[in-house]
């Protein structure tokens, strides 16, 4: 092995430029409980992969959804300032 390896044309980034298919590494934060639902269906499925699962169900909503997102986003807002309001008055 050389002492030294020259890295000044290096580039940074993935070997394989993406394509078809290709899947983007990001970070998200879900719910323990959607998380351990996916993962129960893996193992009683006897195995596999629960981030591909979720891929797999969000691809399938996409494709049979007809409903705009803000629809949903709005009934998702809707209900944490509901918990928040219930939260405040349970404190009381």
């Amino acid at each position: 092995m050389r002492r030294e390896y020259d890295f000044s044309r290096g580039k940074s980034g993935p070997v394989v430029a993406g394509g078809p298919g290709y899947k983007v590494r990001i970070s998200i934060r879900l719910d323990e409980g959607v998380v351990r639902w996916f993962k129960e269906r893996v193992h009683e499925a006897g195995g596999g992969n629960y981030q591909t699962l979720i891929n797999t169900a969000l691809k399938e909503y996409i494709e049979r959804s007809e409903e705009p997102l803000e629809g949903p986003r709005r009934k998702s807002v809707r209900e944490d300032v509901q918990d928040a309001g219930q939260s405040e008055t349970a404190g009381r």
